[in-house]
């Protein structure tokens, strides 16, 4: 295996390793800011895969925020080993995602967000957005970068397959494809309208956990996907 840097906005890198087994890339995103935060931390067993490639684009003591989406081990399963090789990091997440794992499991307390938080990174703004079961786990929640307006979508729009990079195309038809295959989303009558104030934000980037970062029309396939997660919900009534 090898963890594939990618630049996909200004100073924020998609790090993506692709598991044949599960035939899904698993990706982290670093934000290269004065703080630097790192989004997603790997499985334990991938940290030293995913921690030399971080450490090519900076020292790895330098990182002071991880975060993730929700607690799962791809998400969160290396949390502690980044903040021991980085004795500034500190975990950034959700209240509800403290209050569930990481002030039990973190070595060091995190820092819990509120809804729309911002946290100016130096150069780099982020802004936290709670999504509770939206794809899935209570815990959920999402980043947003405002200054290059990429949005950290997490697992929305997952999709199977060594994909490139980045992708310009259709991103709803392969994620709807994937959610066949393993029914991941929670569907509630909460699911579309939670994705829809995601287009309220007018990204220009979604930076997905498995797949390619997408680079087009955000608002338009963010739309899609809710209108998509809708109509499964009205058939399943």
């Amino acid at each position: 295996m090898e963890t594939r840097i990618t630049e996909i906005a200004n100073r924020i890198y998609h790090l993506s390793t692709y598991i044949e087994p599960a035939d899904l890339r698993f990706n982290q995103v670093l934000i290269d800011a004065e703080e630097p935060l790192l989004f997603h931390c790997g499985m334990k067993s991938l940290f030293p895969l995913i921690s030399s490639a971080v450490s090519r684009i900076i020292p790895l003591e330098k990182i002071r925020w991880i975060s993730y989406g929700h607690h799962e081990a791809d998400e969160s399963g290396a949390a502690n080993d980044w903040l021991t090789v980085a004795p500034s990091a500190q975990v950034a997440i959700g209240e509800t995602g403290c209050m569930l794992s990481a002030n039990d499991q973190m070595i060091r307390p995190p820092r819990p967000l509120q809804d729309n938080e911002v946290m100016d990174l130096g150069g780099k703004r982020v802004r936290y957005i709670p999504t509770p079961h939206v794809p899935h786990c209570w815990d959920a929640g999402l980043i947003f970068e405002e200054t290059t307006g990429t949005l950290f979508c997490g697992d929305l729009f997952t999709q199977i397959g060594d994909t490139p990079p980045r992708t310009e195309s259709d991103m709803t038809g392969p994620a709807i494809a994937t959610e066949d295959i393993y029914l991941a989303t929670a569907l509630t009558p909460w699911t579309a309208p939670t994705i829809r104030r995601l287009a309220d934000l007018s990204p220009k980037t979604l930076a997905l956990m498995h797949g390619p970062a997408f680079h087009g029309n955000a608002n338009q396939a963010l739309l899609d996907l809710a209108d998509s997660y809708h109509q499964r919900l009205l058939k399943s009534l």
